[in-house]
């Protein structure tokens, strides 16, 4: 078999495998479900925010509360079966026929496969969640990248679905930057089914218009409160953004990006300059930027008091 060949083989295997798997998903039902789990969170969420609601405006059905359910699958899995699989694997085999130029073949450097499990599952948390908060922070950092980041930054209401509102470039860069360090100490992103729920539950939660802050946990969780501030339209002077936390809040502790100042429950959410931003699914599914902004743009985000050390909310910190 030639390379063309090859090549090929892999693309349609990518489609026909996860055509299959998602087709499975959807018929078959199990304990390890991605599909019907995804829905039963979801579910379980939505129903704290009507029985729950901290914003009381905005009903059961938010703003965009459709748009952002479609993102929900379309993340999930529609965006793996249009392409995603498909490239990755193909880029997976084009990196090992590179790294065998120079007779490597094998890149794991730390080999923990005979560690206890619960050791296991927490250097991978700890690993993958570390990678992301540095790629979150430099979604914002980078111009080219924060132009991909305002899909996401365009939520105006937040609920739990408003999670997964993210353009397809961002599942790219996540799982591009995982890779390496993850395959190093010997695992891929697909290990652990139950570390892929609890992170998707604590991303509905961040995102639910629910009043939560899992009291002295707060140090360790991301929470609503908290990820509300990195939603807001104002933010503070000197800073590209506050909370970059996706499922731990550790990290913002740890680097001094931490940031709530109150609670926050009605602060304007958004980005300067969002009016001009695509609103419609379609047009944000092809949005790709021609040019990028500079700071002094009027589209750069606005500034208030500079970044300060972490002021705890005030009030009972249960839901």
């Amino acid at each position: 078999m030639d390379v063309l060949e090859k090549y090929l083989k892999i693309i349609y295997d990518a489609y026909y495998g996860y055509a299959q798997y998602l087709l499975n998903e959807m018929l078959y039902p199990s304990w390890k479900n991605y599909f019907w789990w995804l829905i039963g969170l979801s579910l379980l969420v939505w129903t704290l925010e009507i029985l729950f609601p901290w914003r009381k405006r905005g009903g059961i059905l938010r703003k965009d509360f459709w748009m952002d359910t479609f993102y929900m699958f379309f993340n999930y899995f529609l965006f793996s079966l249009i392409a995603y699989n498909a490239i990755s694997m193909v880029a997976v085999e084009a990196f090992n026929d590179f790294l065998g130029l120079f007779g490597v073949t094998n890149l794991v450097a730390l080999e923990i496969g005979s560690w206890p499990q619960w050791a296991q599952f927490l250097t991978l948390f700890l690993v993958a969640d570390f990678i992301q908060w540095n790629v979150h922070r430099l979604l914002h950092r980078s111009p080219l990248l924060w132009e991909f980041h305002k899909v996401h930054h365009s939520v105006e209401e937040m609920g739990f679905a408003a999670h997964l509102r993210f353009h397809w470039m961002e599942t790219i860069l996540y799982k591009t930057a995982q890779y390496v360090p993850l395959a190093m100490i010997g695992f891929g992103l697909e290990d652990f089914f139950i570390l892929h729920m609890f992170t998707t539950a604590i991303g509905h939660l961040n995102h639910a218009n629910i009043r939560l802050t899992y009291g002295p946990f707060k140090y360790i969780l991301n929470n609503p409160i908290m990820h509300t501030w990195h939603h807001a339209k104002t933010l503070p002077e000197g800073s590209h953004g506050v909370n970059y936390g996706i499922t731990l809040s550790l990290w913002d502790y740890l680097f001094g990006t931490a940031y709530i100042p109150h609670e926050g429950r009605d602060e304007p959410l958004g980005f300067p300059g969002m009016e001009h931003f695509p609103t419609k699914l379609w047009d944000q599914l092809r949005y790709i930027p021609t040019r990028t902004k500079t700071p002094s743009d009027t589209s750069a985000p606005p500034r208030k008091a500079a970044l300060t050390p972490f002021t705890p909310a005030k009030g009972p910190e249960k839901l």
